[in-house]
């Protein structure tokens, strides 16, 4: 069955704007203590553009959360000192302080040394099975193992779901001999009120999807790793790759980007051990890739300075994978709708247009209607590849508010069916834990490189042109469907 086109938005995306420096003039002495005047150049730190616009709005005494770059860890700490202002939380290894400020704080910020940027705390959104036939997803678990000898499901790879929460215990996340594929259950608290912003860890029997935006973790968790299940109708579903474990980082009603990259943050930190030291990696394996299936609605310009982006460039160094909704937005190719932070040319950094098999399975179907597309007249703003996200049918609870939107519920609404490219999102993100169980010294370049250069040019829609790294893409659907067998053995 296929959703209609009133499909809820459901793909957030993290909005980043331009930022110019700015240059503050200071008179000099007066002509008549001096022989000449003189000037001094103060260069403020740029400020994003969505911070610029809430500074304008702020009445005295009214507190703000900012991002403060440095170009150091010590010297964003010390601006926030400096100005008075208080820290929320601080993502160390890209030298970003969050603090609450007022808006003289915050304009006095700009004017400490070693601050190289101010970002504010945007607001985001979520993003809204397929056959794994079309992606060769189930030829390639049949037919093919990885370096461990077993077939190629994901095992010994842990992929780090950023989303509303899941529930644990759901029949479509329970391991065959007991026990849950969400092997880390946690939830982001940002308090604003008490400064305070940080990651807890919750038993696995905690059910985190319950607040805003409810269902929608738990439908992209199962599309990423959901176990192999029977429904009552004769239907059998698994996830992209049915033997990865999960690393749930719950942002609950918390739809800012702080508490987004609080959650990637962390990732960076934990990915080599995500539930501690003591715990071997065969029961709790490395993070290798991060689902992200939100942003802002409508795109925007792409901002290599955002926190985000420096996080996602420092997983990528250390061979991490972040994987991007690129937007519900649709369009026609005369501007850009897509994801920004899915724009970055980083290698490891993967855009991910939806992809509609039409519900037969074919390699040769349609961009879905609703997924954002790029600038015709810009391959920066392209996806970089398509996956199944059109009337995918996953883990749901019928009383959460996402989970209620869908059209096919079944086994008492414990399974729906949505679409959106946040359901496109989560097949790449299995596909990739697939890959690296395939060869698990790979970069997260030659991860996405084998990905892009692999893909099926199915026809629908914009043609494709000759893009970077000897790839042909198109403003739609990127550089075509993913191909997984093809994918694995690229990197082999």
């Amino acid at each position: 069955m296929r959703i209609s086109s009133k499909r809820p938005r459901l793909v957030a995306s993290v909005a980043a704007f331009s930022a110019a420096f700015a240059m503050a003039v200071v008179p000099g002495p007066s002509a008549e203590s001096a022989p000449a005047p003189a000037v001094r150049l103060a260069v403020l730190a740029p400020v994003q553009d969505y911070l610029a616009t809430r500074l304008t709005t702020l009445v005295s005494g009214q507190k703000e959360t900012v991002l403060v770059h440095g170009s150091s860890l010590a010297a964003a700490r010390s601006a926030v000192t400096t100005t008075g202002m208080s820290t929320v939380t601080s993502f160390d290894k890209i030298g970003v302080v969050v603090a609450r400020g007022t808006k003289a704080q915050i304009t006095a910020a700009r004017a400490v040394p070693g601050v190289i940027y101010l970002e504010g705390n945007t607001p985001i959104e979520m993003s809204q099975y397929t056959s794994h036939k079309s992606t060769r997803g189930d030829e390639a678990i049949a037919t093919l193992t990885g370096a461990d000898g077993t077939a190629l499901t994901g095992k010994g790879v842990s992929v780090g779901v950023i989303d509303s929460g899941v529930d644990p215990t759901h029949p479509f996340l329970q391991e065959p001999g007991g026990g849950s594929a969400v092997v880390s259950n946690n939830k982001v608290l940002c308090d604003l009120t008490e400064s305070l912003c940080q990651v807890v860890n919750l038993p696995n029997s905690v059910d985190t999807d319950t607040l805003s935006v409810g269902g929608h973790g738990t439908h992209v968790t199962g599309i990423v790793a959901g176990r192999q299940t029977t429904l009552s109708d004769g239907r059998v579903l698994h996830g992209a790759a049915p033997g990865a474990k999960i690393v749930s980082l719950s942002t609950g009603a918390a739809l800012f980007i702080v508490g987004a990259d609080t959650a990637l943050n962390w990732v960076l930190e934990n990915h080599a051990a995500p539930c501690g030291a003591a715990v071997p990696a065969a029961e709790c394996p490395p993070i290798k890739v991060t689902n992200n299936s939100y942003g802002p609605s409508g795109g925007g310009a792409f901002d290599p300075n955002s926190a985000t982006v420096k996080l996602q460039r420092a997983l990528a160094a250390e061979d991490v994978v972040t994987v991007w909704a690129n937007g519900n937005d649709g369009g026609d190719g005369s501007e850009s709708l897509s994801n920004p932070p899915g724009m970055d040319p980083t290698g490891g950094v993967i855009s991910v247009a939806s992809y509609n098999d039409l519900e037969t399975g074919t390699r040769d179907g349609e961009v879905s209607e609703f997924s954002s597309r790029g600038a015709a007249a810009d391959l920066s703003t392209y996806p970089d590849i398509s996956a199944p996200g059109d009337t995918i049918t996953s883990s749901c609870r019928i009383y959460l508010l996402i989970c209620s939107t869908g059209l096919d519920p079944v086994d008492g609404g414990d399974y729906n069916t949505i679409s959106g490219t946040s359901m496109a999102a989560p097949h790449i993100a299995g596909i990739v834990a697939q890959l690296f169980q395939d060869s698990p010294d790979a970069t997260a370049a030659q991860v996405e490189a084998a990905i892009k250069t692999t893909a099926y040019k199915y026809s629908f829609g914009a043609p494709y042109v000759s893009g970077p790294g000897g790839v042909t893409t198109s403003y739609d659907k990127g550089t075509g469907l993913v191909n997984v067998v093809a994918a694995a053995n690229a990197l082999n």
